[in-house]
């Protein structure tokens, strides 16, 4: 072997340990996603197995086997999903973000932006929207638990979720 081909000890073991901490992300995404995955049967159903553990001896060695079953994986394929995943995270906390800043300007009485609303959404339901800003509004004032502020959000990602479609 030449000199570059050989890996020192603990460059194995650093290895090891990323392979182990990568299939740890993989055990923490929901079922439906690590069985659409490319990976090999073999190792969908040892994350499958390890989301239904409670012991930590037992979590810990279905990782280490988890870790030595991701040697014989493509790595690149499996971190580009990772990202993928994380970067639809990241859009969909933007776009939840979004409907928060729109709620609580609507909330504030910005006019503006309840007239943007109301053009960008045609279907919406006038009554039912000034209905929940008051409430909310009111909610704040008396300092109560915020119903129609919850409300009010989830009729705006109703009304955004209508207009993707």
């Amino acid at each position: 072997m030449d000199q570059e081909e050989q890996k020192s000890k603990s460059q194995v073991k650093r290895e090891l340990h990323a392979l182990e901490k990568m299939g740890e992300m993989l055990v923490k995404l929901p079922a439906g996603q690590i069985r659409d995955m490319d990976l090999p049967d073999e190792l969908k159903e040892a994350l499958l197995f390890a989301q239904t553990i409670t012991t930590r001896k037992a979590g810990k060695r279905q990782r280490k086997y988890i870790g030595a079953l991701m040697r014989n994986v493509e790595i690149e394929s499996v971190q580009r999903v990772l990202a993928q995943i994380d970067g639809d995270h990241d859009v969909e906390t933007l776009y939840f973000q979004e409907l928060e800043r729109l709620r609580d300007d609507l909330v504030a009485g910005n006019q503006a932006v309840l007239e943007d609303l109301l053009n960008r959404f045609p279907k919406t339901d006038r009554q039912r929207l000034m209905q929940l800003i008051r409430g909310a509004r009111k909610e704040q004032e008396l300092d109560k638990p915020p119903k129609s502020y919850r409300l009010l959000f989830a009729y705006l990602r109703e009304l955004s979720e209508d207009k993707k479609v």
